[in-house]
């Protein structure tokens, strides 16, 4: 039996063995197939080293007879090469965590950052950006807030410096470039080249990854969408001669999903670079297993998790055996990433002040209580209807609480998938609900108005978060009337992109934000679209909550927007919340206190997972079950 390696393809050439059904089986299962009338069986792979090593492996454990062509044996070589040198690479992270390094080599590289690197880092961001720096390849799994870019972009100059990289890819949320490219400036003292691959006209974005690479930028941003459809001239671009790119996924947590489209694509364009590191607070947002793509997309040829590890770690997350899982993980991964938890920052510790409960006015209180009602009534005759229908039927309910709270018009337009009739058509309430704009002002739209002129009398900047559109816009139509300088981030405000924006992008509107001489004091802003990658602690430090989500994670990324390093160290961070007394208010913040305790312990922890039900649709499911069943 001959093994052989060639034009991407293993070949088995049988040669007349006699292999058993089981073992014929086996490797048809790792994808094998029968070729010239069953003489050969072979696998096309884009690199062949492991499965090749799979396949000698088993062969060996069978103490079946084969021989190896030379192609066969320098792809073998190759592949140990690469396995001792990632050993290596391991051994020497494990030493920094456990603290036994060279610290002659430590200081070296703190005098290369003192020398080179204008801004001033902390200690625990020195400590990060050296254990990257060892890696090569690494981890950055720190806190939101902590200063993650900078530590990179530190280790990325070192290694420009050093010839070792010319430049800079970044893969990562849209909302991100902006953040990019002032952390660039400030932490390297230079504006950088840069190009944003996202958005615009498709044939002149594909264009730009063609051009000479002196010509081109240093910095390059794009988005996972985008990455998805640019894959194939993203994989060029990156392996073209000259190209020496130090690949950075941010906000990783987006391709965790297992054969997820943009997983996919990341993975796909890893080995075209020649560094690669991944930064999230959050690696494991539902399941250990999130953090196989991670480091798939680390070190491509697989040595960090292999099959096996896998498995056993499935099975113990199956088990609910949390400890074997993260003794697991700590075998595996331990020493190849970085984590800085909030109790390292040296921040103070933020205000989160008691809520400010309001009564509602007239017709807020009776179009409240006239809905709650409804509600209550149609729920008895819930176990009447398919299951699909009543989660739809909760949700729907529970937003519909949750617009009442927020603003009464946002009654009049429908919601996603819920078609049940709360309000009669024709009824008063209904002529109520569509002139209600005509008959009073929120009673908490009066109050912020108080509280905001409170602020603007201390020259203090604030940030005004609410979570449904009209809301939003009913609060920065209202506060501009009276006369207050403010501007509005939400879903539909442009981000940067190569083309011209003829509206204000949320770059340019956070930018002039933060900026202590622009007279733009206040921020209207909504969770969903200005709750990650845009940092406002610089200048404000002070957010008030209009309504709230069930969302947690959105909730405590809002959170961080002016609570993190850089500023949080000397400026307490303050949190003001308005609620509606008797009212779904009080549930939500409630339990996102709740859920919030419990996320920042899994924060804390290495290995935490988030639970399901800080995220989207489940929380407004489980309020239906508290406020609403068997009552």
């Amino acid at each position: 039996m001959l093994i052989d390696t060639s034009n991407d393809t293993i070949t088995i050439d049988l040669d007349g063995v006699k292999l058993r059904a089981d073992q014929i089986n086996q490797i048809k299962y790792w994808g094998f197939a029968r070729r010239h009338d069953g003489k050969l069986l072979a696998l096309d792979v884009d690199d062949p080293g492991v499965p090749l090593l799979k396949l000698l492996k088993y062969l060996d454990a069978e103490k079946i007879q084969y021989s190896v062509s030379p192609s066969c044996k320098r792809c073998v070589s190759e592949m140990y090469e690469r396995f001792d040198s990632f050993r290596q690479v391991k051994a020497a992270g494990k030493k920094f965590k456990d603290g036994d390094f060279d610290r002659g080599e430590f200081k070296d590289f703190c005098s290369f950052v003192d020398r080179n690197v204008p801004r001033k880092l902390k200690q625990h961001q020195l400590k990060a950006a050296f254990h990257l720096y060892i890696m090569k390849s690494g981890a950055n799994f720190s806190v939101p807030g902590s200063g993650k870019t900078a530590a990179i972009l530190t280790v990325y100059e070192k290694l420009r410096l050093e010839g070792q990289v010319n430049l800079l890819f970044v893969v990562g949320p849209a909302s991100c470039f902006g953040p990019w490219r002032t952390e660039f400036e400030l932490t390297l003292g230079r504006k950088p080249s840069f190009r944003i691959l996202a958005g615009g006209n498709q044939v002149q974005r594909k264009s730009e990854y063609f051009g000479p690479l002196s010509e081109n930028a240093e910095l390059y941003l794009t988005s996972f969408q985008t990455l998805l459809r640019d894959q194939d001239e993203a994989m060029t671009f990156l392996g073209r001669r000259g190209a020496k790119a130090f690949l950075v996924i941010d906000e990783a947590h987006y391709v965790k999903r297992i054969d997820g489209n943009w997983a996919n694509a990341v993975l796909a364009i890893a080995e075209h670079a020649k560094y690669r590191c991944v930064l999230t607070g959050t690696p494991m947002p539902r399941s250990y297993t999130d953090v196989f793509n991670l480091f798939d997309f680390l070190w491509p040829a697989g040595e960090v998790i292999d099959s096996d590890t896998k498995i056993r770690l499935h099975i113990s997350e199956e088990h609910d055996d949390s400890t074997s899982a993260k003794e697991i993980l700590d075998n595996a991964i331990g020493p190849l990433f970085y984590r800085v938890r909030k109790r390292d920052l040296g921040l103070l510790a933020p205000v989160f002040h008691p809520p400010f409960v309001l009564p509602m006015n007239e017709y807020e209180k009776r179009i409240y209580d006239a809905i709650e009602n409804r509600i209550r009534n149609y729920s008895k005759q819930d176990y009447l209807k398919n299951i699909d229908i009543v989660r739809k039927l909760r949700r729907g309910r529970i937003i519909r609480l949750r617009q009442c709270v927020s603003y009464v018009g946002l009654l009049v337009k429908a919601v996603e998938g819920y078609r049940e009739e709360l309000v009669e058509d024709k009824s008063d309430l209904s002529q109520i609900i569509c002139d209600y704009d005509n008959l009073e002002i929120p009673a908490k739209l009066d109050f912020l108005k108080s509280f905001i002129d409170k602020m603007q009398q201390q020259n203090l900047k604030v940030v005004v978060w609410a979570n449904f559109i009209d809301t939003l816009e009913l609060i920065r139509q209202s506060l501009t009337q009276v006369g207050f300088y403010c501007k509005l981030i939400y879903g539909q405000t442009p981000i940067e992109q190569t083309s011209i924006q003829e509206e204000e992008t949320r770059e340019e509107i956070r930018d002039e934000f933060v900026d202590a001489q622009s007279g733009l004091d206040i921020l209207v802003a909504n969770p969903a679209a200005c709750a990650e990658s845009i940092s406002l602690h610089k200048t404000c430090y002070h957010s008030i909550y209009y309504d709230l989500s069930y969302n947690c994670a959105q909730y405590l990324q809002s959170l961080d927007r002016i609570h993190r390093v850089g500023g949080s160290e000397e400026k307490q961070a303050n949190y003001y919340f308005l609620q509606y007394e008797n009212s779904i208010d009080q549930d939500v913040k409630i339990n996102l206190d709740r859920k919030a305790h419990k996320m920042y312990e899994s924060i804390e922890d290495d290995y935490g997972i988030y639970s399901l039900d800080m995220f989207e649709e489940e929380g407004d499911l489980q309020a239906f079950e508290r406020l609403f069943s068997d009552k």
